[in-house]
């Protein structure tokens, strides 16, 4: 397979789609907490402002400057992370890694829909892109249960 073709691939359509549709894409106004990551291999940025109640995030919001892929992964959280615990982000970050450095299984639902970030495994320069959302957002968890 050409070079060309893994890269047609790699941004496929569904892809393309995510990325030009990010839900709670914007910064929050008081949030309980804020945190700010970046890939360093290709300078993607991710911030996460979000609130927790009862254990479970209340409010979320992100400012996604990343790859397609980046932005197709924010797109999939931004669209399940309300209501969701901070078990619940942890164990999709850690499922999303296993998938994309270790070919395990898609993450479990509600985050399944990462399954499309598939074709990403042999680009390790992208997977820091990718798992900045769920990265950042579970710091942002852990910063708003600790200031509380």
């Amino acid at each position: 397979m050409s070079a060309e073709t893994d890269l047609i691939k790699l941004y496929s359509q569904r892809i393309l789609a995510l990325a030009a549709d990010i839900p709670h894409h914007g910064r929050l106004d008081n949030p309980m907490a804020s945190v700010r990551k970046r890939a360093p291999l290709c300078g993607s940025t991710v911030t996460v402002d979000l609130d927790v109640i009862g254990g479970q995030v209340s409010r979320f919001g992100q400012d996604v400057k990343a790859c397609a892929l980046g932005q197709a992964a924010a797109s999939v959280v931004g669209a399940h992370i309300v209501g969701r615990t901070r078990n619940e982000v942890a164990a999709a970050r850690d499922q999303l890694r296993a998938m994309l450095t270790e070919a395990g299984p898609t993450p479990e639902p509600p985050f399944e829909a990462l399954e499309v970030l598939t074709p990403a495994r042999a680009y390790k320069n992208r997977h820091g892109s990718i798992l900045l959302c769920l990265d950042a957002a579970l710091e942002a968890i852990e910063a708003a249960a600790a200031a509380t």
